[in-house]
């Protein structure tokens, strides 16, 4: 097959599979073994998929949905729609019936990708609302009598018999960089989401700036391990469309939620791509393995902890240890540091990427100092969305690093965060108001963000405008560097500052209840349930030395006056978090309003 002129991510993936052909190009758990699929059964899926896309009809442009959990289908159904012209949409895995109709109608989608028979099972509830949808075609097997729910098998059946198949690589060659890819949904912690329109260009420039300066480093005998959800830009162009681009293999968590930690181990990837909630939960994992070792074992780890903490400076800066400390690190990394990093899987690790929010700088300095490169990036859906990431010559912890190529940041007389760049959005889908909003009259777009950009051009995010808070008094705070800080402590799990238009900052803490337990049993606190234990006297009193202690370093205006311990973690089922992790800060406000409004009684100044 003649070499494809590189437009799209999808005629990447054909010189890919030309030239990698029986070699792996992703692996998926099967009977409790990972198995790998090559680039050449990858591409026969893929074509095999466009075609019958094309015998039902699908022009360019048109829109065809994937409501899927990562799995290699998804690559499959992405590739397969992308390669005709056509535009995906993808869904969160964990959306609801209502979310995936809203998005399934607003994107116009004819046919919908989906993965199980709960995926099914919420697009044909919401069927009768969606005149357009033809069709559904399902990933797994499922024991449905409707000619219009396809399985895969036909899908691949019809498609091998497709008889222009010319027309696959005709479309393929018609692609430019300036028509649209996707839609992705903005997951949103307010009103409905938009349609962010990306295009070809979007996607295969961002691919290049994002592996500008990690080409050397990254390699394609490279394992990534893929569990950020691919509905998610961060996944889809960094931990999909990247390894693709190197020629990496890519290996699927079966369940994050229930396997990452597991997945990790038996994969030993070289690269993870990852919001800053994983980096915390293995952190404080770690750190609570120790909390019950003898005596010996936890002044072995402290002390190994303190050379790590030393490390931190010599990694950020590649600076080569020498002398008495490189001694010193040797033996804290032989007796402590490296049995870490192979008990989670991270041994082999040659880079690690934080993205869609902040990670704590003292998660960060936890694994630099273990000698693990972990660069935090920058970044909205509407940026494709890579547009800052610290690098392998200099890394600065509470920085998300300096502009990529081809990408001015610049910050407003607002302080707000504006970008310009090849990576881009085109716009709102249906939403020409809204697409207006968001950018300057000089073509900047407004990220929302505050933050700062230093001498050597590092940005540092200081808060979001839409949540910054206001006190009654006047006094604007942030809260995210303030959570941030709360949730260094072993017995915080999640917490939300509240106080706008308030007197005072007050807190809804969410306790690390595995945590808990343990020092309540230590300290003689009977309990039945997570209410009984949030109950106590003592428990409330440890809460208030925690939150004290971690709340040194700021202003008086910026104390935690009051909080409220809750008894259920937030979750994505719930409402208070959004697919990526972040807190729907208004679902909380309005969740929690009675615990909120009992911290604010008779408030004085």
């Amino acid at each position: 097959m003649a070499q494809c002129k590189e437009t799209c991510m999808p005629a990447v993936f054909q010189n890919q599979a030309e030239k990698y052909g029986s070699k792996a190009c992703v692996a998926y758990k099967k009977d409790g073994t990972y198995v790998d699929i090559s680039w050449k059964d990858m591409n026969e899926m893929v074509r095999n998929a466009a075609y019958y896309l094309l015998s039902r009809g699908i022009k360019k442009g048109d829109k065809v949905a994937i409501f899927s959990e990562n799995r290699y289908e998804w690559w499959i159904a992405d590739l397969a729609v992308l390669s005709i012209g056509a535009v995906d949409i993808p869904i969160y895995a964990t959306n609801s019936s209502d979310e995936a109709q809203y998005i399934l109608a607003d994107s116009d989608s004819q046919i919908c990708f989906v993965s199980t028979g709960s995926h099914l099972e919420r697009v044909m509830k919401a069927w009768n609302r969606l005149p357009k949808l033809k069709e559904v075609i399902v990933f797994d097997r499922v024991d449905v009598k409707d000619k219009n729910v396809i399985s895969m098998e036909q899908v691949y059946g019809t498609g091998t018999k497709y008889a222009k198949k010319a027309d696959f690589d005709k479309r393929l060659k018609g692609i430019k960089p300036s028509d649209l890819a996707t839609l992705i949904y903005t997951s949103g912690t307010t009103g409905n989401p938009k349609g962010v329109m990306l295009t070809h260009g979007n996607f295969l420039a961002n691919v290049k700036q994002s592996l500008e300066d990690f080409l050397g480093i990254l390699t394609d005998q490279d394992t990534f391990l893929s569990f950020l959800p691919l509905s998610h830009a961060l996944e889809r162009t960094v931990g999909y469309y990247a390894p693709v681009y190197a020629g990496s293999r890519v290996a699927f968590v079966v369940d994050v939620s229930k396997t990452l930690q597991e997945n990790m181990v038996e994969i030993k990837p070289e690269i993870i791509i990852s919001v800053p909630r994983i980096y915390e939960r293995v952190h404080a994992a770690i750190l609570s393995k120790f909390m019950d070792e003898s005596p010996v074992k936890k002044a072995i780890f402290n002390w190994a902890q303190r050379m790590s903490e030393k490390n931190v400076a010599y990694n950020c800066t590649n600076k080569p240890r020498s002398g008495l400390f490189a001694m010193q690190y040797n033996l804290a990394d032989k007796l402590v540091l490296s049995k870490l990093k192979q008990a989670v899987g991270l041994d082999r690790l040659k880079f690690a990427i934080s993205g869609g929010g902040p990670l704590g700088v003292s998660d960060l300095k936890f694994f630099l100092g273990m000698d693990l490169k972990i660069y935090e990036g920058f970044g909205l859906t509407e940026t494709t969305p890579v547009t800052n990431v610290n690098r392998p010559k200099l890394i600065k912890p509470g920085t998300v690093g300096s502009a990529l190529k081809d990408t001015v940041v610049k910050i407003s007389d607002e302080g707000e965060i504006l970008i310009k760049g090849p990576q881009v959005m085109k716009g709102y889908y249906k939403n020409p108001v809204a697409t207006k909003e968001v950018f300057t009259r000089d073509g900047f777009f407004k990220t929302g963000d505050i933050g700062l950009i230093d001498a050597d051009g590092y940005l540092a995010i200081t808060g979001r405008i839409k949540d910054i808070i206001v006190t009654s008094g006047g006094k604007n705070i942030s809260p995210q560097n303030i959570e941030n800080s709360l949730k260094t402590s072993l017995f915080v799990e999640q917490v939300a500052i509240i106080g706008d238009n308030r007197k005072y900052l007050s807190a809804l803490v969410v306790p690390a209840f595995p945590e808990l337990q343990k020092w309540a049993k230590k300290n003689g606190v009977s309990f039945s349930s997570h209410a009984d234990l949030i109950a106590s006297d003592k428990v409330y009193a440890l809460f208030d030395a925690e939150i004290k202690e971690h709340m040194k370093s700021y202003a008086r205006v910026e104390q935690i006056r009051k909080f409220t311990l809750l008894d259920a973690e937030w979750s994505q089922a719930g409402g208070e978090l959004t697919p990526t992790l972040k807190v729907k800060r208004p679902v909380i406000s309005k969740k929690y309003e009675k615990e909120i409004e009992s911290m604010y009684i008779g408030a004085k100044d």
